[in-house]
């Protein structure tokens, strides 16, 4: 295990909190403080996955391994297709969409981080990374979730239906968190 090892780890496992970030910021069309919420929810799951999963050890590997993708799957889809719907419906006030629900927030950050949680594996063998790692992991994770947000925002200028657009890549990004779950 080495720094170059653990910052490449970093921003693979960053890029569905991206994504997602972006999707918000695809949304909203403008900065809003929760932003900042958002990229401190997804960089603290991040963190505390891999710790969950390395003292769960092998006792649960099997289990994740099954079921992990699987879960992805349904709290992404649920949430891409809540999304879908609300793009339809006319909503009385934009700040008060579900997708800034703090527990909407917590779905996205569980959602994106339940494969993370298997990482913590790979620090068995290697205690003394543990902490260091996911506290880079962590940071990296909210930096990138808020470089995604205003990446959306900026986009978001765009005058297209980007909740639509943005409930399908949800979506997307269930299956294919469940398909590579799947493939391993």
């Amino acid at each position: 295990m080495d720094w170059i090892n653990v910052i490449i780890m970093g921003i693979g496992l960053a890029m569905d909190c991206c994504a997602v970030s972006t999707v918000q910021g695809l949304t909203q069309g403008k900065w809003h403080p929760r932003a900042l919420l958002m990229a401190g929810i997804f960089g603290l799951f991040h963190m505390g996955m891999p710790i969950i999963g390395y003292y769960a050890g092998t006792l649960f590997v099997d289990f994740m391994r099954v079921y992990a993708p699987w879960i992805a799957l349904g709290l992404l889809g649920f949430l891409g297709i809540k999304m879908i719907w609300e793009s339809y419906h006319e909503k009385e006030d934009h700040e008060k969409c579900a997708n800034w629900n703090v527990s909407n927030l917590l779905l996205l950050a569980v959602a994106t981080s339940i494969d993370v949680l298997a990482t913590g594996l790979l620090f068995v063998p290697y205690p003394d990374w543990l902490f260091p790692s996911v506290v880079t992991i962590g940071c990296i994770t909210a930096l990138f979730s808020l470089g995604g947000y205003l990446l959306g925002v900026f986009v978001g200028k765009l005058k297209i239906n980007m909740e639509l657009i943005g409930g399908l890549v949800l979506i997307g990004l269930g299956v294919k968190i469940c398909i590579e779950g799947l493939c391993l």
